[in-house]
């Protein structure tokens, strides 16, 4: 499974393979799914496949990759998102330890 193609993907149709696209049957949008075709639709998404986030994950950050860090003239652009990036996981993580530095009017 790693290190391989996906099967929906043919070099004579798409050409270079791009790690950011999705080459499987491209399914309705959900602005189009009617009320009772949402089960079917929740089931195909495999929102209960782990490997399934993991591809989407990697899709996400390859078109990131692409469309800021890669290009020619790319600029502070992408060190600057992954500074607030960055900045948001860490105060996540001490958000225990920080709020409990309150400030308060009286302190008797």
């Amino acid at each position: 499974m790693l290190g391989q193609l996906p099967s929906g993907y043919s070099k004579a149709i798409h050409g270079p393979y791009d790690p950011a696209i999705f080459y499987g049957k491209a399914d309705m949008p959900l602005s189009q799914v009617k009320v009772y075709q949402l089960p079917a639709w929740l089931l195909r998404k495999q929102f209960y496949n782990p490997v399934a986030y993991g591809r989407a994950v990697s899709r996400a950050y390859w078109r990131w990759n692409h469309k800021y860090a890669l290009p020619k003239y790319s600029g502070l652009t992408p060190l600057l998102q992954m500074t607030v990036g960055l900045c948001g996981v860490f105060y996540v993580m001490n958000y225990s330890k920080i709020s409990h530095h309150a400030n308060a009017k009286y302190h008797w």
